[in-house]
């Protein structure tokens, strides 16, 4: 049996079981009604209840590795979706892009990208809503893409908040799908990325600033989504007005330097934290400005390690005298000048690391690249982006 026929018999299974479950039933009955129940009873009934262990863990890993672009991708997703059983599988069987190179589940967004190999994005700008989203691309004309994260720029009096969410339809900070934001300062030459959650997944020591004594410090074992400061963007200011690209510098608070030895690793999140509505009261950036994590300690990593922090800077262009501009090689990504482009690489203590980290340019009006790699995730990565859009009144 091949295994598009395989395919087609467990879509007519799940499919028989979604009529048995919610089509014949008055509306009183689907209220009442335990609905997974009646799915789980159906799914017994079906061929793939009766199947040995061994069997399906084999089924499900050929699929795997069959459907490894999207939007075939979609079908191991629906594996996942089936029971705990099926997803615990493939949570199993679906390596971290770090490995496998591809996006898979939305944690996967939160996770470093590949080794070696830039995973390919574009970002979509729209001016009306002030809303940008970012999207894999599926072709080289990246007129065609898989959504991956939606951001909405809000202004504020005193700063810029970009609210990043994995719905598109649903960006805000009480969405259950809020991840996390950016924030700019007055000039636009200073931003804070803000993770939902810990970036390493457990607990977090950070600073509160508190009028009560003996409250310098606070622990906070594994709570629900928050304002967790994961890396500092800074432009440089151009004080004489002249003419040239943009200096940046990205400190990333979450990474460790050491993620860019051999034999290196970043911090990954494995699963995002269950997070309540109606608990958003509890919340850090719910309360008072006496209870908001205090970033002051910018040379330190979040997770608590000794290692100094990752720091990224923008890759110096090359003044090109025939075309009278400055110029970087984005291998065919970037279409159209901007002193939006750029390119990012890791400083070492030895000097600049070789692989471009992230890059992104313009490619037409409101459509920009977005290609990263390892130890970034496409969360910060879209982040850091979205700081090249704000308006820079002391840079430009």
């Amino acid at each position: 049996m091949s295994f598009k026929s395989i395919l087609q018999d467990m879509k007519g299974d799940f499919g028989s079981i979604s009529r048995k479950g919610f089509g014949l039933r008055s509306r009183s009955q689907r209220v009442v009604e335990d609905r997974s129940t009646v799915v789980v009873d159906a799914l017994k009934q079906s061929c793939w209840a009766n199947m040995p262990p061994e069997l399906l863990r084999d089924v499900l890993m050929r699929i795997e590795e069959s459907e490894c672009t999207w939007p075939p991708r979609k079908n191991v997703v629906s594996c996942a979706g089936v029971c705990r059983n099926w997803r615990e599988i493939m949570k199993d069987i679906v390596k971290n892009p770090e490995f496998s190179g591809n996006l898979t589940f939305p944690i996967s967004l939160k996770q470093p990208g590949p080794r070696g190999s830039l995973i390919q994005c574009f970002i979509k700008r729209n001016r009306s809503t002030q809303t940008y989203h970012l999207y894999l691309s599926l072709n080289q004309a990246n007129d065609d893409g898989k959504f991956l994260l939606a951001a909405k720029k809000c202004r504020r009096a005193t700063c810029t908040d970009y609210i990043i969410s994995l719905n598109a339809e649903d960006v805000s900070k009480g969405s259950s799908t809020y991840i996390g934001k950016l924030r700019s300062n007055f000039l636009g030459t200073k931003f804070t990325v803000y993770d939902a959650q810990p970036p390493n997944g457990g607990a977090l020591t950070t600073k509160c600033h508190s009028s009560r004594p003996g409250t310098m410090k606070r622990v906070s074992p594994r709570v629900p989504a928050g304002n967790y400061p994961v890396s500092n963007i800074s432009y440089e200011v151009n004080v004489l007005g002249s003419r040239g690209p943009r200096r940046m510098q990205c400190a990333m608070n979450s990474i460790p330097a050491s993620a860019m030895d051999p034999g290196g690793s970043a911090p990954t999140q494995t699963e995002f934290l269950v997070s309540n509505v109606d608990s958003f009261s509890s919340l850090a950036f719910f309360r008072s400005k006496s209870a908001r994590i205090d970033n002051s300690q910018s040379g330190t990593l979040l997770t608590g390690q000794n290692d100094p922090m990752l720091v990224l800077k923008n890759k110096a262009p090359r003044w090109h005298e025939q075309l009278q501009c400055w110029c970087l090689n984005f291998n065919g990504r970037v279409t159209v000048a901007s002193v939006k482009n750029f390119q990012l690489v890791a400083s070492m203590e030895n000097g600049e690391h070789e692989n471009v980290i992230i890059q992104f340019g313009k490619v037409g009006k409101d459509a920009f690249t977005m290609d990263y790699q390892y130890p970034l995730s496409a969360f910060q990565a879209f982040a850091i982006c979205l700081s090249s859009f704000d308006t820079k009144i002391a840079c430009e």
